[in-house]
């Protein structure tokens, strides 16, 4: 009862800010306090992001509303998702897309585990999760599998990574946080025939992508990181 009561209070503040019904029905439907650990269950409906080990979050339920909106999403695109962590950005895509599929991957090994078994489990049969590679994406895979309409990074880059950018369709939109390993501007960018049109929707703090187009060699368990892996 307490977490049904917290989870309606968080609906109610992101109603406030967030104008897309769609997000807001999905995030209404998936239990947050599935994607966390048992010892932080009590928390899963504060707009926090919380520890989900091997030194990654779940990011903020805000951040998380904010950047699936940035999607624009209709239900039927290509979705590639760089980062799975806890599962619980893709469960939400998952319900996103229903007339789709979501592709996700993750770089660390018992974190995709834990977030395929799970999504599994519950039902969000519409998504395969990956071990990711160096390079961002799935760009060995051809159509059906890309070019994507859409791509969510929930880690930070230094720029718009080029990999990613690359396999994006005309008319898809990338959204990423960019910057500095302390502070970076969460960014919509969409392709066009001319080129990309890039978008600001505010500041953010992530822990760091890792690999080509990321941070190099930069620890991304290093302490201090506000945002991560949803």
């Amino acid at each position: 009862m307490e977490l049904a009561r917290a989870k309606k209070k968080l609906l109610r503040s992101l109603g406030r800010q967030i104008a897309s019904g769609a997000v807001l029905r999905a995030m209404a439907e998936v239990p947050r306090e599935l994607f966390v650990p048992i010892e932080s269950r009590h928390l899963a409906y504060e707009d926090v992001a919380l520890s989900i080990g091997e030194g990654q979050t779940i990011s903020q339920p805000y951040i998380v509303a904010m950047m699936t909106q940035a999607l624009e999403l209709r239900g039927n695109e290509r979705v590639l998702e760089i980062g799975t962590g806890s599962g619980y950005q893709a469960a939400i895509l998952s319900l996103m897309l229903p007339d789709s599929h979501l592709i996700s991957t993750e770089r660390v090994p018992v974190l995709a585990e834990r977030a395929r078994s799970l999504l599994q489990t519950l039902g969000y049969s519409n998504v395969t999760v990956e071990l990711a590679g160096e390079t961002l994406g799935v760009p060995h895979h051809g159509p059906p599998r890309g070019p994507f309409d859409a791509i969510i990074v929930t880690a930070a880059a230094p720029n718009l990574p080029p990999s990613l950018t690359s396999q994006l369709a005309i008319g898809g939109r990338l959204v990423i946080p960019i910057g500095s390993l302390d502070r970076q501007e969460l960014t919509q960018a969409r392709r066009t025939d001319e080129g990309l049109s890039i978008h600001w929707l505010g500041t953010c703090r992530f822990v760091p992508l890792i690999g080509n187009d990321g941070f190099g060699g930069v620890d991304p368990t290093r302490p201090g990181a506000l945002e991560s892996d949803a």
